[in-house]
């Protein structure tokens, strides 16, 4: 019997095998390898990589798609399925603490908040690949002074060099759904683009300098910072958030950090 996607899952299952092998060329599985797939499906992405030799751990909530992987892959010994949620997933449980590749499908509901989660880990994660909507790769990827760039930008930057790959047309999944998705490739940086002090002071900056987006610094970081302690950092308090660089937003953090002490 067919599955029939959820869409309380945000379920989209990609069927285009051109695109899967596009992918999965990008991936370049190795039998050395050990991969982690977020919300595999009906397993289009799980059989090429399977095929690599690698060691496979598969992350799936729905207990349908479970009990169907567990009937597909029941003679395989290099797989490990996990019936659970992505976002309340401990990666170093499921590794061992051993460093690992992350690939996934994201469901485009919850997308945002899982690429937060999964960034707890990234001294651990060599790589990532994901499909996502494509204007959420293009906030991740976003530069300063663009319209799409925000805290994911921000945070994800700060972490990963961001690559997008190539996007993936609606009519490469059923059902189809109402957007254009995009690949992305995510290296973790083992060295930041600038000293922030403090990575929980930068995510509570940027946050807070984000969350009222149009108005100037001196007036969305009030709560944290004054007017002078943000001109002591080197940052004109009445640019807007979406004009500062990485490093500008380092040395913010930096002053918070000072003023907590």
């Amino acid at each position: 019997m067919k599955h029939r996607a959820r869409k309380r899952f945000g379920q989209n299952f990609l069927h285009d095998q051109k695109v899967i092998d596009r992918i999965i060329r990008c991936i370049a599985p190795k039998p050395s390898d050990l991969l982690i797939e977020i919300g595999p499906g009906q397993a289009a992405l799980t059989r090429p990589l399977l095929e690599s030799g690698a060691e496979l751990h598969l992350i799936e909530l729905d207990r349908d798609l479970v009990s169907r992987l567990d009937e597909q892959f029941s003679e395989s010994s290099n797989i490990t399925i996990h019936a659970l949620d992505a976002l309340k997933a401990d990666f170093f449980e499921i590794t061992g603490g051993r460093p690992f590749r992350l690939i996934g499908n994201l469901p485009y509901n919850i997308s945002t908040p899982l690429i937060f989660h999964v960034l707890q880990w990234h001294e651990q994660i060599i790589d990532m690949h994901f499909m996502l909507q494509k204007e959420v790769v293009d906030r991740m990827a976003a530069a300063p002074g663009s319209r799409t760039y925000g805290r994911l930008s921000v945070m994800t930057q700060f972490r990963c060099k961001v690559s997008p790959l190539f996007d993936v047309p609606p009519e490469s999944f059923s059902p189809v759904p109402k957007v254009t998705s995009s690949i992305v490739s995510l290296q973790p940086l083992r060295v930041p683009p600038a000293d922030a002090g403090s990575f929980e002071n930068l995510e509570k900056l940027v946050a807070a300098a984000f969350s009222q987006r149009r108005k100037t610094l001196r007036n969305s970081l009030g709560a944290l910072l004054d007017t002078e302690q943000i001109i002591a950092a080197g940052v004109d308090p009445g640019q807007r958030a979406e004009q500062l660089s990485l490093s500008q937003f380092a040395a913010l953090a930096r002053a918070l950090s000072y003023d907590s002490d």
